[in-house]
């Protein structure tokens, strides 16, 4: 638990940067780290609208890690678990280039209808925040936006506050090194909670029934611009059922 330092703005500052501990009995692997064994990449999103829908970006294993990015300019698309999952907590480690915009989709559908776990890693986005892919765009929620730099976020208002203020976000997150996501959904409406680093950044619950109760766990890689050349990149993917 680390205290916040005194001279930080009330504005911005949050009492404490609290980090949970977690019960890491019952996770499985879902990734390898060495093959694309139980993904399979799905050309039917939105952002594979560049090739005609007939390819969802290029997904490779490198250096232990499924690495993403647009095979040909503004082509994207996921790749997603064979599998289909309801409740559940997933948790993996990523390490992508700052531009690429990203996602977690958690109960994905093939063409991508997901609750988004939002890795909006570029100028004018944010990680961790919760959004409504191809849900039209509810929820949207998020407790702070990067600004022109990686080391340089604003808090905005939102019904859970930003954990971690501007002053702190340079030595809280770690870019070019590997930063732990967490994820939990949890009913239908589903609950769903959201940390950075061990560390709460949102939680919010859904009050109407618009999307299925299971689905696949995805990663994205936006369509739009020119991101050939720029990476996402996840490892020690793992996931554990919940309610057993």
């Amino acid at each position: 638990m680390l205290s916040v330092a005194a001279m930080t703005s009330p504005a911005l500052q949050a009492a404490e940067i609290v980090r949970e501990t977690f019960d890491d009995t019952g996770f499985e692997s879902i990734f390898d780290g060495k093959t694309l064994d139980g993904w399979h990449v799905s050309t039917k999103t939105g952002h594979s609208r560049a090739s005609k829908n007939t390819t969802g970006g290029k997904w490779v294993v490198e250096d232990g890690a499924i690495t993403g990015s647009q095979d040909i300019p503004a082509n994207g698309g996921i790749i997603i678990t064979d599998k289909q999952y309801g409740d559940f907590e997933v948790v993996l480690k990523m390490k992508n280039d700052y531009g690429p915009d990203s996602g977690l989709f958690l109960r994905s559908t093939e063409d991508g209808k997901a609750w988004q776990y939002m890795i909006d890693y570029h100028n004018g986005g944010n990680v961790a925040g919760i959004y409504g892919e191809g849900l039209g765009g509810k929820p949207h929620l998020r407790n702070y936006d990067f600004l022109d730099a990686v080391t340089k976020i604003k808090t905005k208002d939102a019904p859970v506050a930003a954990p971690v203020s501007a002053e702190e976000w340079p030595e809280f997150w770690k870019h070019g090194e590997w930063n732990e996501l967490r994820a939990r959904i949890e009913g239908n409406p589903p609950t769903i909670t959201t940390w950075i680093n061990g560390v709460k950044f949102m939680k919010w619950t859904e009050t109407e029934l618009r999307h299925p109760e299971k689905g696949g766990i995805a990663l994205q890689v936006h369509g739009g611009g020119n991101f050939v050349d720029q990476y996402v990149r996840y490892k020690d993917i793992k996931v554990k059922v919940l309610g057993k």
